[in-house]
């Protein structure tokens, strides 16, 4: 019997295949016949698998994103944006509210880094940006309601 080299095995690691086949040819067509079956089965997901699915690789290359080593240029995103990083800096942490523009150009940049990866929502951000203000009103109703309702008035009342 054949030993296989590290080549050899590095490629049955590629193709997801142990180590028992002795050709090529024997290895492409398990090959063949496993992603087939691997399209057999996507085809059959239901949504909610194929969401979790894109997630985890998200929260995968979110990982890998992470541990990459750090650029030199720290502000590589607020230059992708065409905003400055001191600007940036002023939204993330809540000293600024995003104008329009700012979350138009977060849409066009998700839609370019997505694109080959999954479909991205153009209002995702809207969303994002208007479900925090909403949170945020109604977590600090103490704050401002008894001062507001002293200025509302009902001309009539509802019966």
């Amino acid at each position: 019997m054949k030993s296989k080299t590290n080549k050899d095995l590095i490629a049955d690691a590629e193709y997801g295949l142990d180590s028992r086949y002795n050709s090529k040819k024997e290895r492409d067509s398990e090959a063949a016949s496993l992603m087939e079956a691997r399209l057999i089965r996507m085809k059959n997901l239901s949504k909610e698998h194929i969401i979790r699915a894109k997630l985890m690789q998200l929260k995968l290359k979110m990982k890998a994103y992470i541990e990459q080593p750090i650029y030199d240029d720290q502000n590589h995103f607020a230059q992708d944006i065409n905003i400055t990083p001191i600007r940036l800096s002023q939204v993330i942490n809540n000293h600024r509210d995003p104008k329009d523009e700012f979350i138009m150009k977060l849409m066009i940049h998700s839609e370019k880094v997505y694109e080959n990866i999954c479909e991205f929502q153009k209002e995702i951000w809207y969303q994002v940006y208007f479900h925090e203000k909403l949170c945020d009103t109604m977590s600090s109703q103490e704050e401002w309601r008894t001062k507001l309702e002293k200025d509302v008035k009902l001309s009539e009342a509802i019966d």
